[in-house]
């Protein structure tokens, strides 16, 4: 702890509330293109979702160098009065926030293809790699910076996840309000579709919002813990770093973790713009969903606390990813021809999954610290960055995934531009794609925290003491 950490106000509920809007922020813009992009351009765009996806996954390669770049400009950046992180929630908010909106532009429909996907690339990648990283590193790498107390990063990640939470519910619950219309086919039944103006608009409104949320959050955070800046020292070159975390198990354990964790929650948030529409024909339900969906949360973000401070947050993240794998498989056993089945039966997965991600931040922290005791080296940013990259490569696999099996499926987006109803096969493949891959990656991202991850409850404890003697002898 340095010692200006005594002249500054001690941790408590303003900090946990200006980490909850950063979260809140970041997920205005990454929730928004999770939920709507693809449909976006598939429906209006006239897209097919096999290039989306591959788009989506070839913007990550560029992410392997400016997450890992930004995340050596944060560890080697000056120590500002504001601290060394909070400073780029100001730079950045404005940039991640017109990017955003950038991508939704309804207008463009009418131009050439190629134009349309270049323009796709240019955009998703000026947001995602660049101006996305510009900020979420930052403010990932923070927590570190707010407290060394093992339990105040524990609020931290429980009230990240719930600025998250209330992102995704403003969306979920808006945007199939906003975006959406209902038409009455000549067959007499009534289709609700996508209106690509409706989707500029929201997508201005989410922008307007994250800003003012990263503004909360660099109001309200205070940065106490000064850590050492890499600058001093010639430290590790990116070359030695990538090598490093292939030869720590904890931080590899958790990348990969990440990945799949992230293919299953945003194969399901991606998966929602089509099941609700086209195989349920109810966009409004997507909305209730979402509300669903905060019930699930709420109760993890009640009960997440005090069972990891029992068990451990490996331990309860392993039985609660079993759950949520065990509940997307009934679903698609019972295949329910009711959505309101469909949405009480996805809640309970919303309360498996909630619970490991209300922890999982915490979990970083936790990778940080056994980091610096094995390299003799703190370098929040730079492990922060890798664990980033690892998000958004899940984030990829979840949009490649889906457009690619969306098109394998037959999924026609002139039909679905057109209004109509896409055949039988096709919504028989929505629905499988909506439940089977989530419930692939839950299994597997309980597999790899039981057996491959090795930072259970006896040893981060061990590690934290360690920690807290080697500081106390500085």
């Amino acid at each position: 702890m340095d010692k200006k950490a005594k002249a500054v106000r001690p941790f408590g509920m303003r900090d946990k509330l200006g980490y909850l809007f950063g979260d809140f922020g970041n997920d205005f813009t990454f929730i928004l293109s999770t939920m709507i992009l693809s449909k976006f351009y598939t429906d209006v765009m006239g897209i097919e979702a096999a290039v989306i996806g591959t788009i989506m996954m070839l913007a990550r390669f560029v992410d392997a160098f400016t997450d890992v770049a930004m995340g050596r400009i944060c560890d080697r950046g000056k120590v500002t009065p504001n601290g060394k992180f909070k400073p780029w929630l100001l730079r950045m908010c404005v940039p991640v926030a017109i990017a955003s909106f950038l991508m939704y532009q309804s207008g463009l429909a009418g131009l050439p293809t190629g134009t349309k996907i270049a323009y796709l690339a240019i955009t998703y990648i000026l947001w995602g790699s660049f101006c996305y990283t510009g900020i979420n590193i930052p403010y990932g790498s923070m927590a570190s910076a707010v407290s060394s107390e093992a339990s105040d990063r524990q609020s931290l990640s429980t009230f990240r996840t719930m600025g998250g939470m209330l992102a995704g519910m403003v969306i979920g619950v808006l945007l199939p309000i906003i975006a959406y219309s209902k038409e009455t086919l000549a067959d007499g039944t009534v289709k609700e579709t996508l209106v690509g103006s409706r989707v500029t608009l929201a997508a201005g409104i989410f922008s307007i919002l994250a800003i003012v949320c990263y503004l909360a959050c660099y109001k309200l955070v205070t940065e106490r813990v000064v850590v050492e800046n890499a600058s001093k020292e010639k430290g590790p070159s990116v070359g030695q770093m990538l090598k490093s975390a292939f030869t720590n198990r904890a931080l590899l354990s958790i990348i990969v973790a990440s990945i799949v964790m992230l293919l299953a929650q945003l194969t399901m948030q991606n998966m929602a713009a089509y099941i609700f529409p086209d195989y349920y024909n109810n966009a409004t339900a997507q909305s209730a969903s979402t509300m669903l969906m905060m019930v699930g949360m709420i109760v993890a973000a009640v009960v997440a606390k005090p069972l990891t401070k029992k068990f451990g947050k490996a331990e309860v993240s392993v039985v609660s990813n079993l759950f949520a794998a065990v509940v997307m498989i009934l679903i698609w056993v019972i295949r329910p021809q009711n959505v309101w089945v469909y949405c009480g039966l996805q809640t309970l997965c919303w309360l498996g999954l909630g619970i490991f991600s209300m922890v999982v931040w915490a979990l970083i922290t936790d990778v940080i610290d056994y980091s610096e005791l094995k390299n003799g080296i703190r370098e929040d940013g730079s492990i922060y960055a890798l664990y980033s990259f690892a998000r958004k490569l899940g984030q990829a696999l979840a949009a490649g995934i889906s457009g690619w099996l969306l098109t394998a499926i037959g999924y026609d987006s002139t039909v679905a531009a057109a209004g109509q109803t896409q055949s039988t096969d096709v919504l028989n493949g929505i629905f499988n794609i909506s439940t089977l891959i989530p419930a692939l990656g839950f299994g597997l991202l309980a597999l790899v925290l039981a057996v491959w991850y090795p930072l259970h409850k006896k040893q981060v404890e061990a590690n934290i003491a360690a920690l807290k003697e080697k500081n106390k002898n500085r």
